[in-house]
């Protein structure tokens, strides 16, 4: 518990948390965007101001061990975009953003290492030049950082929102009404902590869709996310009661999966834009569908 001085009165959480603490600013916003900063028992934001006389309560993250990056060649990463500041690749399924406990499968930025290029030393050693992520389980296109100005300004980027991040996703049913947006704070799951649900104590999720094809069983839909919370589009989907095809974690139906050849979700990062790091012109580049996800396609367009 902190206690808010008379000469932070008005400042902004994240100036005043970095002054009170000896934290960096982007550290003291990244605590106040995960929820993690309470002012007078209420979750504060990063652009919140302070109240003189005010308590501040400040959840600070265990320090987890740092693991090793085996640089290792990845099958099927494949390079879309390289350049001295960023390398876009099209990550396949089965392969981890980074090494974390429990995960002993392949890695980007293990990939990315072996493949010759440099990252960014900035962030967590296991972590360095990871800007955003994807489920292991999901395919498709992350931005990794090389230099130690691209991973500051990704990190804002992503931060603030402006990165376009559209996705593709096959969902079951029909979703009503056919474009829309799920609005619903996500959280950890409140009896299994391995998974996530919309909670009413969770953070602040926003997920926009529209569907570009529709079959008898499901739902071929465009996703462009405002926030980036963990399983987002699983969560959002499952929620409205259309989960993703092949999602056995979030509630899918199995003879639906087996009758598409599914062994994961049927989900993919298709889009990727921002502004370049280095000189602020727009980049965009595309990942087709996967193999496994591309017949699965097929097979609901045999069916009419």
């Amino acid at each position: 518990m902190l206690p808010v001085p008379d000469g932070l009165e008005g400042m902004r959480v994240d100036a005043g948390l970095a002054r009170l603490l000896g934290l960096s600013r982007t550290a003291a916003a990244e605590l106040a965007a995960a929820g993690d900063v309470l002012l007078d028992g209420q979750p504060v934001g990063k652009s919140d101001r302070l109240v003189a006389g005010g308590v501040l309560d400040v959840t600070l993250p265990d320090a987890a061990p740092a693991q090793p990056i085996e640089q290792s060649p990845v099958d099927g990463l494949r390079v879309v975009y390289s350049d001295d500041d960023i390398v876009v690749v099209d990550k396949p399924v089965g392969v981890a953003a980074h090494p974390s406990p429990g995960w002993e499968g392949p890695t980007v930025i293990g990939g990315v290492l072996a493949m010759g290029h440099r990252v960014s030393t900035s962030g967590a050693d296991e972590r360095r030049g990871i800007v955003h992520r994807l489920d292991a389980g999901t395919s498709g296109l992350m931005v990794v950082a090389k230099s130690e100005s691209a991973y500051a300004a990704l990190k804002d980027a992503f931060r603030e929102r402006t990165v376009e991040k559209v996705y593709h996703a096959i969902a079951q049913g029909h979703p009503d009404p056919m474009r829309g947006t799920i609005d619903a704070p996500i959280g950890r799951h409140p009896r299994h902590d391995w998974k996530f649900a919309v909670t009413a104590g969770g953070k602040d999720s926003v997920t926009h869709y529209e569907v570009i094809e529709a079959f008898p069983a499901a739902s071929l839909v465009e996703v462009h996310l405002e926030t980036g919370r963990t399983h987002q589009i699983r969560v959002h989907f499952n929620a409205v009661g259309h989960p993703l095809a092949g999602d056995a974690m979030y509630s899918a139906d199995p003879r639906l999966a087996e009758r598409l050849g599914l062994t994961r979700q049927w989900l993919h990062a298709h889009r990727l834009g921002f502004a370049h790091p280095a000189d602020g012109r727009y980049v965009s580049f595309e990942s087709p569908y996967p193999a496994d996800l591309q017949h699965a396609l097929d097979v609901l367009r045999e069916d009419g």
